[in-house]
């Protein structure tokens, strides 16, 4: 006869404090096998020294070991497609329930619906949780039950709503955790992957950044940012813990960021045609000139912008660019280059640690134009302008350029004011064309 359990499957909340579906799965009095799916639909789009693949690896490692060593427990690892999975798993357990974290992605979502079919053939419930945001899906709406497309009157009914001293925060009670620390487990290499070199960091969250943060946070060259982004995106940290801490700071600014991940969140749930299209579809007609010897430049860093320059290299070498560079090179290559948004999006999904699909369209899409409540068009950053403003002694500049202001340094590869007049009038035609 097959032990009856239920199951919770972690997914992209890698912690074992303040974590609601975990919280829920241990109150129900069955005992409880934690698993994580190596699920080969992302994988196989991945290269094998993926920085993210190794951080989750990693991660699921020290917590099998807090696991056994706290709990005489642990984390069953698989590798494969997660219905595969659940169908081993069905056959080999009598399971109760499934319980598990919302996610908002249109893969995750295709994916959730079809094991809850599985599930529910079998007579097995699924039962999921908010855990990664402290609003979802129509919980932030406007007066008439729509939702949001401007970020300002979502921030503020973000704020109205949000009482920080009732987030709760789950005590975990791991009492009811199955007693078996040998549970499966998976090499890197048995995935078709190897330690990437390439580390994630360790975010810093002190109170003294919070308090600088609004004066630092556009400063390049300072460490004026928390580089929480990863740990946001693969839950190593507590959504409810954060926004608790960042309240107790007189500085809002910090806060707000958080609100802005929501609000995008909340944008690709209602839209998630988005990821592909252009949310304002006046942008249709842009005449996107996409060529490729252009795009290669942009990507290695070799413009002879030497702003734009240092953000793709400091990329492509750590896998983080900081966020004011981001929305410069960003506008240099919808603008300056007239190179389609989505040529982007793909190139910062393959190498940012702290991708998140929500956010990364979002911020695509807003510099380029097409997006809700973006930029508009006529703003296009003047890649020259910005050092005066953001890197005035090119510290930033001389970090990540090592041949900047030498002979081995390339020309502009395009005049500025001529791209700029260039993209101007292709987004007017196509306005006109609309």
């Amino acid at each position: 006869m097959h032990q009856k359990l239920n199951i919770f499957w972690f997914r992209r909340d890698l912690r074992l404090d303040d974590n609601t579906g975990l919280s829920e799965a241990l109150e129900d009095h069955s005992p409880v096998l934690p698993i994580f799916i190596f699920d080969t639909n992302i994988l196989d789009e991945l290269p094998a020294d993926d920085a993210r693949v190794t951080f989750i690896y990693e991660t699921l490692q020290k917590m099998r070991q807090e696991l056994r060593k706290k709990h005489r427990s642990s984390i069953a690892i698989y590798y494969g497609t997660p219905i595969e999975v659940f169908k081993k798993l069905i056959n080999n357990y009598d399971i109760q329930k499934v319980f598990t974290n919302h996610d908002y992605e249109p893969y995750a979502r295709q994916r959730d619906e079809e094991i809850d079919k599985l599930l529910s053939s079998h007579d097995i419930e699924f039962h999921t949780f908010k855990d990664q945001v402290i609003f979802e899906r129509d919980e932030v709406v406007k007066k008439d039950g729509g939702p949001y497309i401007v970020y300002t009157p979502y921030m503020r009914s973000w704020k109205d709503q949000c009482n920080t001293g009732s987030l709760i925060i789950h005590d975990m009670n791991f009492d009811n955790l199955i007693q078996n620390s040998r549970l499966p487990n998976l090499k890197l290499n048995g995935i078709g992957f190897e330690e990437s070199g390439l580390k994630v960091p360790d975010f810093k969250l002190t109170k003294r950044l919070l308090i600088n943060y609004e004066e630092k946070r556009d400063i390049p060259a300072e460490e004026g940012t928390s580089r929480i982004g990863p740990h946001l995106r693969f839950g190593t940290i507590s959504i409810r813990k954060l926004v608790k801490h960042a309240s107790e700071v007189e500085n809002k600014t910090y806060l707000e960021e958080l609100i802005w991940r929501e609000f995008y969140m909340q944008l690709l749930y209602h839209h998630p045609k988005s990821v592909h299209e252009n949310f304002n579809k006046k942008y249709d007609g842009i005449e996107w000139r996409n060529d490729e010897e252009e795009f290669e430049r942009w990507k290695t860093g070799t413009t002879g912008f030497p702003l734009i320059d240092a953000g793709m290299r400091q990329l492509n070498e750590i896998g983080y660019m900081h966020n004011r560079v981001r929305m410069i090179v960003g506008s240099f290559l919808c603008k300056d280059l007239l190179i389609d948004w989505r040529w982007g999006e793909a190139y910062f999904a393959e190498k940012l640690l702290d991708y998140e699909m929500a956010s990364n369209v979002g911020n695509w899409q807003w510099v380029a134009g097409t997006g809700a409540d973006a930029a508009p068009y006529f703003r296009i950053f003047n890649p020259q302008t910005q050092i005066k403003k953001y890197d005035p002694n090119s510290e930033y500049i001389n970090q990540w350029v090592d041949e900047f202001g030498t002979d081995d340094y390339p020309e502009k590869m395009v005049d500025h004011k001529e791209a700029r007049k260039r993209a101007l009038d292709v987004y007017k035609k196509a306005l006109e064309n609309d």
